[in-house]
C-alpha cells in the first residue's frame, strides 16, 4: 500500500486470525509475558476463565501484524493505543478490520478492530509513518 493512496474513510482489508492453544501459547512466549493464564489451563479456570487466552503484549503484536501486513515495508508504526474488550480463547477466529482516519504529510492514522465470537477483544488508534523508501 502507498500511503499516499490514501484517503479518510479507506478501509484495509479484512483479517481473520484462527487461534488454537499453540499460537496464544508461543505468542506470549515471544513477548514474555509467562502468567500463567496465558498457558495453564487449570490455573486459567482457576482464575475464573473457562480457558487460556490472549494476552494483551500478544494482541498488540497481531495488531502490529495487520498494520503491516496492509501498509508495506516501506513504513513504520509510531503509535499505538489500544483498549481490549472481550477475551479470545483457543477456538477463537479473531477478525481485524480497519479505517483510515486521518492523514497527514508523512502519517496515517488508523482504526483497528478485532473481534471474535463474543464481540470486540480489541479496539487500537494507530499511527503509520512512510520511510524514506516510501517518499517520492
Amino acid at each position: 500500500m502507498n500511503l499516499d493512496d490514501c484517503a479518510v474513510g479507506t478501509a484495509l482489508p479484512t483479517l481473520d486470525l484462527p487461534l488454537n492453544r499453540t499460537t496464544i501459547v508461543a505468542a506470549a512466549i515471544a513477548s514474555q509475558d509467562f502468567e500463567d493464564v496465558h498457558h495453564d489451563p487449570g490455573k486459567a479456570q482457576r482464575r475464573g476463565t473457562p480457558d487460556i487466552f490472549l494476552s494483551i503484549n500478544s494482541t498488540n503484536g497481531f495488531v502490529d501484524r495487520y498494520v503491516t501486513d496492509w501498509s508495506g515495508p516501506n513504513s513504520r508504526i509510531t503509535r499505538v493505543s489500544l483498549r481490549l474488550g472481550v477475551p479470545a480463547f483457543p477456538g477463537d477466529t479473531l477478525r481485524f478490520s480497519g479505517e483510515v482516519t486521518g492523514t497527514g504529510t508523512e502519517t496515517v492514522t488508523l482504526r483497528v478492530t478485532g473481534g471474535n465470537e463474543r464481540g470486540v477483544h480489541v479496539t487500537a488508534d494507530v499511527t503509520v509513518a512512510r520511510t524514506e523508501g516510501d517518499r517520492a
